[in-house]
Formats: C-alpha cells, structure tokens, sequence
C-alpha cells in the first residue's frame, strides 16, 4: 500500500484512499442516511452540543488513524463522557443496523480505527478518569481514553507502574491497547496487554453492559476477557480496564551497545537470551535507524555503529549485578565496540528516546515509509535480517530496521519517495516479502499493530478457510448483524450464516467478483 506523502503507513495490498467495505455492504455510502439520523438524535439527547459532530470539515478530522494512507470520512462522531452514553448510542445504532468504529487516540498503525462512510465513529478520547489506584491489590481501574503513561504517573507514588509501554505511549490509550492487544519495548519480560488486563466493562454491539473478569487473577467459564483483548473493537467496545499494576524495581540498568553489523547484535542477543538472563528490554535498530534517530533526537548513538542494542535489566540489586556482568561478557565475546551504562535518568530518558522515536525520525531521512510489523523466531533472526538486506539491495528499496530484538518482533521501516514513478509500489512490494519471510519462518503477519484494514489481505497466508470460519463464529456469536467495526481482521467478508465450513451461499461481494477488491 501506498504511504502518504510526509507520513508512516503500514504494508498492504494497493486498494486506493477509500477500502470498499469502508462503505456499506452494497457499495453504497448513503443507503444509511434514516438511521444515522436517528442515531444522531439519541446523541444529541444525551451530551453536549461539541459531543456529536456532523459537520463535513470538522468528520475529516477523523477520516483516518495513525495508517494515514486509507481515508473515510464517517457519516456522523459521537464523543461520549460515560459508559451509560456510549452504551445508549451503541444500542441505537443496533436498532437501526447502522454500523460503528470505535476509535481512542487514533494512534494505530493497521487501519482498525478507519471509519465508514455509512457509519458511526465512536470516539472514547473524553472517558479518561483513572476511576482508582488500588495500592494493596496492584490493581488501576481506568476508562477507555486514558493516556497508557497516565496509568504510570498516577501509580508511581504509590511505588508501582503500568508495564506495556508502546512507542506511542505518551499519546496512545488504554482501550485502543486493549483492542491491538499492544505490547512494547517491555514485553519481552513482562508481556502484552493481555498479561496486565484482569477485567473490562464490554458494552456489546447490541448496546448491553456486561462485566468480564474483574479484580481476581483468574474468573472461572469462558474466558472472554481473553476473547475480547486483541479483537480489534469487532466484539464491543471496552469502557473500563481493570490493569495490573507492577512494583517499581529496586534497581534498573540501561545499557546502550555499538556493534559493527546487525548478525553481531543479534549473536549477542541470542546469547544473552539462551544463557538464561531475561532482560527487561533488548531491541535494536541498524545503521539507517541510528541515522534517522541522530537526526531528530541527537540521542548520541555510537558513531560508526552498524547496530546498536538497547538492554535494560531491572529487579532486586544483586540480581541486576549479575546478570550486568553476564550481558558485558556475552556482548563483548560477540564483537561489541562499545558499551555505555546511563549513569542518571536523563541519560536514560536519551537512550530510550531514540529508539522510541525511531518511528517518526525516519521523516527526516525519507519523504514517505512504510511501517511494517511481522514475528519471528528469534533464532531465525540473523537469517530473516540477511534477507531483507537482499530484498533491499535487489530492490533498491532501503529499509531502515527497528525491532524488539529479545521476542523477535519486527519493525522494518520501507523508505521510498511517493513522488517518483513506481516508487511506493516497488516498496510495497518489498514490504509484503517481507511479510512473506516472516510467515516462510514460522512467524507471524502482526506482532503489535493488529491486522485492521491493511493486512486483512495477508490471514489466508497463515490460517486456512477453516480456521477462519472458526474466528468468524466467534465474531458472530457477539456480533451477528456484524455492526461493530465490520470490514476488518478478515479478508472476505462473510454473512454469520455461513460459516464454520457450510456457507450456504456466497456473500453478495463474492457472487459480484468483488471480493479480491479487499
């Protein structure tokens, strides 16, 4: 997919600025004109005159999140302040049939929070109070626009903090974390969302409010908690988070390494990892990276580096020192030319700062990118780097690389010039090989960003027709008018009739032969 001019994008097939089933189920975008109305008069009924939006100019605003490529202007955003709100205008979008988006910070990289045209968007941004801070249970209670580093400020003078630290953290929200499952430089140690999520208010797509999880480690049925984190708001929309909360660490050491080349960082990597010692942290960006990050942050990398290596180790003193000793030793022994400890805080903020910019430094080294997010093993690591290095020089496409080292989480950064003929779709091709390696090596299309819009077109590569039917069930049994951010995670869309297996009829996209269209 095309990125946009001055901006990040993500990977996909070219579908052009507005993905059809961004509109309605028949190609239509004003078919829902009667029940987007009468959705706007519940709206009007219950907020604030700035808390439903209709104004033409004013819906560009939320034409698209942080996937800036696709664009759809909604037919009407509502912002509501209280579950009780947002519940009532759910509801009435179900009586209605018209379908809604739900949308926190608009940070996301996969087009989940991409509007329709013949819908709703439901923005989450004003539900932001952190309802409490439970000190003896490590447990925050806090609304869907939280600020995900919010969570922190507030539980650091009670000695604790929230552990899932995406780049975007400083602007990104708690139920938009939820919804992508997000992870983080930190979740190598302490895990995803989903390891820190205990319970959430869901209102379902018929507008009812139910509780899942809650305040105890485990609930016993289902677990539909487990079901709900990660599904991209197409089984409801989360109006409370209940998120475990960790102890602050006696001590923490940020080291930052210089190698000569990427196989010598990942060497080191691997041996850090296979001797047993589990960082809080370790990720590393390439020499491209390291160039864009110098240009923006002046985070003072290692000049000449080829890689660098961000480690950070935390816990109880004694145990920081040890494991200190063994990450020097296994970094040296793998050809490391420099290794500097952060000395204070702000030297640590630097460290971290430029690789947490990373993402929006490449702007300075290239006009337009292409964010990509894939898994692999990590030991297939140094092979899938080798190739990409390929990719690029085969293409020439240059590709800046920023990822989480210790889980095998990439981030190659495609870099190319919108303005020149060919340019964008030869890095988008490079960008879907590089999906493709990642799935050739037992990996996975998405680490962090989700699927949304932009690699719905890649599930088949990974899963069968059977497999996702059985994802689909799932989606139907929460969702069966498929109202709740319909269009997204599956290639094709299907009716809630058809599926695990036995459709009894293709959808009307697929009879048409527009299905390949998404």
């Amino acid at each position: 997919m095309s990125g946009t001019h001055g901006t990040e994008t993500t990977a996909g097939p070219v579908l052009g600025d507005t993905p059809p089933e961004a509109t309605s189920s028949t190609g239509e975008t004003g078919d829902n004109a009667a029940g987007i109305a009468a959705v706007g008069r519940v709206a009007r009924a219950l907020m604030p005159e700035t808390g439903v939006i209709a104004d033409p100019t004013q819906l560009r605003t939320y034409e698209c999140d942080g996937l800036a490529h696709y664009r759809v202007t909604p037919a009407l955003v509502v912002l509501p302040e209280t579950t009780e709100q947002l519940a009532a205008v759910v509801r009435a979008c179900s009586e209605h049939g018209v379908p809604f988006v739900a949308r926190g910070s608009g940070t996301g990289l996969s087009g989940g929070a991409l509007p329709r045209a013949d819908g709703v968007l439901l923005v989450t941004s004003r539900m932001r109070t952190i309802r409490e801070i439970r000190r003896a249970d490590q447990r925050a209670i806090v609304e869907p626009g939280v600020i995900n580093l919010d969570v922190t400020r507030a539980a650091t003078p009670e000695g604790y903090y929230y552990a899932p630290d995406p780049s975007s953290q400083q602007i990104c929200s708690i139920g938009g974390n939820l919804a992508e499952n997000s992870g983080g430089a930190h979740c190598l140690k302490y895990g995803f969302t989903s390891n820190h999520v205990l319970g959430t208010e869901l209102i379902t797509p018929q507008g009812d409010v139910v509780s899942l999880g809650g305040l105890a480690p485990d609930s016993p049925g289902y677990d539909l908690l487990g079901t709900v984190v990660g599904s991209e708001g197409t089984l409801g929309i989360a109006t409370t988070a209940t998120v475990r909360l960790v102890r602050l660490p006696e001590e923490v050491r940020t080291l930052l390494v210089g190698f000569h080349t990427t196989d010598d960082a990942g060497a080191a990597t691997s041996a850090i990892i296979s001797a047993g010692v589990l960082p809080a942290a370790i990720e590393m960006m390439d020499a491209l990276a390291i160039e864009a990050a110098e240009a923006a942050v002046h985070c003072n990398y290692p000049d000449g580096a080829g890689a660098v290596l961000v480690i950070e180790l935390d816990g109880a003193a004694a145990e920081v020192e040890h494991e200190y000793a063994l990450v020097e030793r296994f970094c040296q022994e793998n050809g490391s030319f420099e290794l500097r400890l952060a000395t204070d805080a702000m030297e640590r903020a630097l460290i971290w700062r430029g690789r947490k910019s990373a993402f929006a430094a490449v702007g300075r080294i290239s006009p337009d990118y292409i964010v990509q997010d894939g898994v692999i093993p990590r030991t297939a690591l140094p092979e899938v780097l080798r190739a990409i290095a390929e990719l690029s020089s085969s293409s020439g496409v240059r590709v800046a690389n920023v990822f989480h080292a210790g889980d095998g989480n990439l981030h190659p950064l495609v870099l190319f010039d919108g303005e020149k003929d060919g340019a964008s779709e030869a890095a988008e091709k490079v960008s879907g090989a590089i999906l493709d390696l990642c799935i050739t090596h037992g990996g996975a299309i998405t680490g962090e960003h989700g699927v949304g819009v932009d690699k719905a077109a890649y599930m088949p590569k990974m899963f069968t027709d059977d497999d996702l039917d059985t994802m689909q069930l799932v989606r139907c049994a929460f969702d069966p008018d498929n109202i709740s951010n319909p269009g997204k995670i599956f290639p094709t869309p299907r009716l809630c009739g058809e599926v695990p297996g036995k459709r009894k009829r293709a959808h009307p996209l697929v009879e048409a032969g527009l299905a390949d269209a998404f």
